[in-house]
């Protein structure tokens, strides 16, 4: 069947979601460095400029990555067809309107503000729930649970937002953080040993192989999950920060034993170990700011740029390349952006231990962070909207 580009981009979840990601990623970074860096200058016609940074980048650009691998990986889990281009329309353009609503929260009322953001995290659980149980696992299923407490994460922001609490958005935006943060614990803590593991044995090596033990993957993903529910239910700091920090250093320990040295030379492999890493530092710190030891505001963005940042950039774009026909070695400007999140995470962290970096670092960071999704969006883009090659890069 021939497609226009636009059909094309509306015929895969990697394809839209991955290049909504992309372009949201760039665009809303990018206006929220330049609203800092000339503080005062300008008006955002957002209802609380501060908030709406942080809800947008864990419930707006995280919920479409999730969305993209989710819906590009389940019907390959469970053997079922590809949804039908008017499902992708309908959903990207939910999701779009949430974005929306949230821009112009300023001048819309709270509830309709609300109703129309909670709206695409359940209508995508609904479809992954659909597609799952043609062939149920427990360890697929799990996802659904992580969707849950990242809604419901949303759900209490907008409490306090419409006016029915007076102290939830904090939580509620922390909480759906550590959610995303525990999504990578399980699909990066399957994905890196296998995807290593199978370049590996492509080149012939059979010894030393990576190790991802069961016991070890538990105590990672289980108290993550459980720091996230934790914060949203409101328990004392000091219980989230101990379950984060079990599931901080388990992670540590599991990245230890997959060989990410032998992955040096294939940015595409290293990443997936990189950002792990970086995403169990970041429970780490969260666990430690429980006991005052480091900022709390620290944590969070170690957790959201080299976490959530990292994964979802070495995932979108592995994930589009492979699905794509194409082969999985990642472009030279991707390459260099996989680079560009790391230093984007330290800036930011360095903005934290010095008055006299706060600023600089806070731009620089934005700044980093900007341009490594520049040049995936860039790199990428013919891989969206072009057409299928027709040999598959192997898995």
């Amino acid at each position: 069947m021939s497609f226009t580009p636009c059909k094309r981009l509306l015929s895969a979840g990697y394809r839209v979601f991955f290049l909504l990601a992309g372009l949201f990623g760039l665009l809303s970074i990018a206006i929220w460095t330049l609203w800092q860096a000339i503080y005062g200058a300008f008006d955002l016609p957002v209802a609380l400029p501060q908030m709406w940074h942080a809800h947008e980048m864990v419930f707006g650009y995280g919920s479409a990555a999730v969305a993209g691998f989710l819906l590009t990986a389940a019907p390959n889990w469970t053997k079922s067809g590809p949804e039908p281009l008017s499902f992708f329309a309908a959903t990207s353009g939910l999701w779009l309107l949430g974005r929306l609503a949230m821009w112009l929260s300023g001048d819309l009322p709270a509830l309709l503000v609300a109703f129309v953001d909670l709206a695409f995290l359940p209508v995508l659980a609904g479809r992954i729930l659909q597609t799952l149980l043609k062939r149920p696992k427990p360890q697929q299923l799990i996802l659904l649970a992580a969707i849950l407490v990242l809604w419901l994460g949303n759900l209490l922001t907008h409490v306090e937002w419409v006016g029915l609490s007076a102290d939830t958005a904090d939580q509620g935006l922390r909480g759906g953080l550590l959610a995303l943060c525990a999504l990578i614990m399980i699909l990066g803590g399957r994905v890196t040993p296998a995807f290593t593991r199978n370049a590996m044995l492509r080149e012939g090596r059979e010894e030393n192989l990576p190790s991802n033990p069961a016991p070890l993957a538990a105590m990672a993903i289980a108290p993550a999950l459980l720091a996230a529910l934790a914060t949203l239910a409101g328990l004392p700091l000091q219980m989230a920060g101990a379950a984060a920090l079990l599931a901080g250093l388990s992670g540590l320990i599991r990245v230890a034993l997959w060989r990410g040295a032998w992955t040096r030379n294939q940015p595409i492999l290293w990443v997936l170990h990189l950002s792990y890493a970086l995403n169990a530092l970041g429970f780490v710190l969260y666990g430690l700011a429980a006991i005052d030891l480091v900022s709390e505001i620290a944590a969070l963005h170690m957790l959201g740029i080299g976490g959530v940042g990292g994964m979802t950039l070495a995932v979108m774009s592995r994930a589009a390349l492979g699905h794509s026909g194409r082969a999985l070695i990642a472009p030279r400007p991707v390459a260099l952006a996989y680079a560009l999140l790391p230093l984007a995470a330290l800036s930011r962290l360095a903005a934290n231990l010095s008055p006299d970096l706060y600023m600089p670092g806070i731009i620089a960071s934005g700044l980093l962070w900007t341009l490594a999704f520049a040049l995936y969006s860039y790199a990428l883009w013919p891989v969206f909207w072009g057409e299928k090659q027709q040999k598959p890069a192997p898995a």
